[in-house]
């Protein structure tokens, strides 16, 4: 075999089923020959989005791969990379290469010297020998430490070559648990347990761990209240008493209340990354940090007590821990976080309540969350934000209730993600209603993907805030946007979609929201993708500031 169909046979013996591409990699072909399904995006961005989709969904257990050509295919993927990679999510990128005679030519594009920055593991095929090591590098790196892109640049002069017999053959990798030390562990639940006010903020390392379980022991044995990021939003039930919910920017009222006042601050499976799209932690606490990769403890906070580890793992030690000191009931109804927290959370939505209601027209989008929350089945649903409004009014409102039923994203914000994500969250779970919430402006981004998902039959449904403009800058650019038209824009989106094979559905009413959901599950249930084309009006209030 060469080196192309040697990676192939590698694929298909982790236990790839299906490859993103776009548009022409020899791999396309040797891949498909291996019985590995093979669909292409109609755009090279799009092809590494549903890769990422795909990973999220599977907790470092499956990979999304995604195969691109060499110069400009590369160039193009590079907007996807950068978001897996602020993200921290495991994809395998496998970019065709120029020659090895062009590498130093200018304007050959590196692939590899260009993604390594924004790649957890970069390196290049130089001889048909070194493809088993190669790809053993890559698949540890995918699933040990950091998540993050792991890139095998396929140089096109050596992956045409023969594998010599006698070179190393593949071995696949195991995946490595670290847990913290027996003594910080002690250190950490001390300090929990003796704080006035403490509060866990929990990431995506929870649910990439399958974590969730014990997250939701260990805070009901301390009666420990729980935020959830962005991207850790699902990873904690946000129905249960000691939720206080998901953020990004905006959050609920109860989950800024005790970042703001909490003595003692417990972070798990979270880089603690300081972001414009998440909520700031003031300064004063004692902070324990809990995470995987341990150049992130100390990075942008000043920690106590650090615990690096898997989520999973050093949860079940500090439950551990809280049994030998407290007994098996912990402190289970002896603290008021419960009660002080549904007081809290009722105010707030009763304030919020008119807006999530709206009947007036055009559609408040707060009252298309609301329709969501009433007309899905949230346990066998995953919802997406897209960037910008979408992701401000959804992260705080849209109630997640298991894991992976929410998919928040967005240290990088690209819009028009959430289309190719989706498709690859369906690829994951096929039996699952899946949904992404987006603006006209993020569906200009990668609008032609309904097509990919039309074509191909992973049948999603994709909401389009159709108002006619970027309604995250209503106040800027004033004389730009009033002269000039500046991010003003329109489309009939639910045509749009008819021409690309898929059910458009047009929306005005908002008494139209709950039949129109519950006719796009039924489609997507025969197989049909969906657009829901729904006209709405801007909408600049944020949570929890503006009520």
């Amino acid at each position: 075999m060469n080196v192309t169909e040697t990676i192939a046979s590698i694929l298909k013996s982790e236990g790839v089923e299906w490859m993103a591409c776009f548009p022409s990699n020899p791999l396309i072909e040797a891949v498909a020959k291996e019985g590995i399904r093979p669909i292409s995006f109609r755009h090279e961005r799009g092809a590494v989005m549903a890769a990422d989709g795909f990973s999220r969904m599977n907790d470092r257990q499956k990979f999304g791969v995604v195969a691109v050509q060499d110069q400009a295919g590369a160039e193009n993927a590079m907007g996807g990379i950068s978001q897996a990679f602020a993200d921290n999510v495991p994809i395998l990128v496998l970019p065709r290469g120029s020659g090895l005679e062009r590498t130093a030519v200018r304007p050959y594009f590196s692939a590899f010297k260009t993604y390594e920055p924004i790649s957890k593991h970069a390196e290049v095929i130089t001889r048909p020998d070194m493809v088993g090591a190669v790809m053993r590098r890559a698949f540890h790196a995918l699933r040990n430490g950091r998540p993050g892109p792991v890139v095998v640049e396929m140089p096109a002069d050596v992956c045409d070559q023969q594998v010599p017999e006698d070179a190393t053959p593949y071995h696949s990798p195991g995946v490595y648990v670290q847990s913290p030390s027996p003594s910080d562990v002690k250190d950490a639940v001390g300090a929990l347990l003796d704080a006035a006010r403490p509060v866990i903020w929990a990431g995506m390392g929870v649910l990439l761990g399958g974590a969730t379980a014990e997250l939701r022991e260990f805070a009901e044995l301390t009666e420990i209240p729980v935020y959830t990021t962005m991207p850790g939003k699902s990873g904690f039930d946000e129905r249960h008493p000691l939720a206080l919910g998901g953020g990004s920017g905006s959050t609920t009222r109860a989950a800024r209340q005790w970042l703001q006042e909490s003595d003692t601050l417990f972070a798990i499976g979270s880089s603690m990354t300081r972001t414009g799209y998440g909520q700031p932690i003031p300064p004063g606490k004692t902070i324990i940090h809990s995470v995987g990769s341990i150049e992130d403890i100390n990075k942008d906070f000043p920690v106590d007590i650090a615990l690096p580890g898997d989520a999973k793992a050093t949860l079940q030690a500090m439950i551990d821990e809280v049994k030998s000191r407290l007994g098996e009931h912990g402190r289970r109804g002896e603290t008021s976080a419960p009660s002080q927290i549904a007081s809290v959370r009722e105010d707030w939505l009763n304030a919020w309540m008119p807006v999530l209601t709206d009947d007036e027209e055009p559609i408040n989008p707060y009252r298309v969350i609301w329709e969501l929350n009433q007309n899905l089945d949230l346990e066998n649903s995953v919802v997406t934000h897209d960037a910008g409004s979408p992701r401000d009014m959804m992260v705080p409102f849209f109630t997640a209730t298991a894991p992976h039923t929410y998919i928040g994203w967005g240290k990088s914000t690209h819009l028009g993600y959430g289309i190719p994500l989706m498709i690859g969250v369906k690829m994951a779970y096929p039996d699952r209603f899946c949904l992404n919430f987006m603006g006209d402006a993020a569906f200009g981004m990668s609008g032609l993907d309904i097509e990919t998902a039309a074509r191909t039959g992973v049948a999603i449904t994709t909401l389009v805030l159709n108002n006619g403009g970027m309604a995250t800058y209503p106040g800027g650019f004033p004389t730009a946007r009033l002269q000039y038209g500046v991010s003003h824009m329109y489309g009939d989106y639910a045509k749009i979609a008819e021409g690309m094979g898929a059910v458009g559905i047009t929306v005005v009413k908002p008494s139209e929201l709950g039949p129109a959901i519950m006719r796009a599950r039924e489609l997507n249930a025969e197989g049909k993708t969906v657009l829901l084309d729904v006209h709405t009006k801007f909408e600049d209030r944020r949570s929890p500031r503006d009520l």
